[in-house]
């Protein structure tokens, strides 16, 4: 009992491990349900789930130096393994589980929790605005890049759709909120709002970045 009120306590206390849990089971569903849709056996659901849950942060704490955390926690791991399971039992109720309400949630609250997360780990090393904007977009979406490539496709965060650009707004909201003199946790907080808010709002209006096609000028 004492072991599990002392995790409460942290996950409340540190911003970063609260996100970084949250983002952890979240992608693993979404990453392991596209690989459910896509007809892969057990062993491939769990690693297309683990990739996609994990590939972020590890790029994320290489570019930082240090060792990812992944392969220093054991925690992690199990969440990450609970996002898999997640996403089977989801499956075994949910014939399109990909396309569910369930899923589209556990995405934008995974992007928005990875992208806090990130932007944590990089004001804490000290990096410029920029850098902090950077790391976080990588944090967010750098698990379902390499998921897609294990998946046969081109990483949907580099098409049309309105995703990665969540993750670069609600880095910079967290960077500027720090820049003002905001607390870590209320920069925590606007940006988890600002990024799965912009996500929501993509999903439900059709949101699209433009592509240089509709810019051509007619002749």
């Amino acid at each position: 009992m004492d072991r599990e009120l002392a995790v409460a306590a942290a996950l409340v206390a540190d911003p970063f491990v609260a996100m970084n849990a949250i983002g952890l089971v979240a992608f693993a569903l979404v990453g392991a349900t596209k690989a459910i849709r896509e007809e892969f056996d057990l062993f491939g659901v769990a690693v297309v789930g683990l990739v996609t849950a994990f590939a972020g942060g590890a790029t994320r704490d290489l570019l930082v130096n240090r060792v990812p955390l992944a392969l220093q926690s054991p925690s992690e791991i199990v969440l990450a393994l609970f996002g898999v399971a997640l996403a089977i039992a989801v499956r075994a109720v949910l014939e399109s589980a990909d396309d569910h309400l369930i899923t589209q949630c556990a995405d934008a609250v995974g992007l928005a929790a990875f992208t806090t997360a990130g932007a944590i780990v990089a004001t804490g090393v000290g990096v410029s605005g920029f850098g902090v904007v950077a790391i976080a977009t990588i944090n967010a979406v750098g698990g379902g890049a390499f998921a897609d490539v294990l998946l046969d496709r081109s990483p949907f965060i580099l098409l049309e759709d309105f995703y990665a650009s969540c993750a670069v707004l609600g880095g910079t909201a967290y960077w500027l909120v720090v820049l003002l003199g905001g607390t870590g946790s209320v920069a925590a907080a606007v940006c988890a709002a600002v990024t799965v808010g912009t996500r929501i709002a993509a999903v439900t209006y059709g949101w699209r970045v433009p592509t240089a096609q509709v810019l051509r000028t007619s002749p």
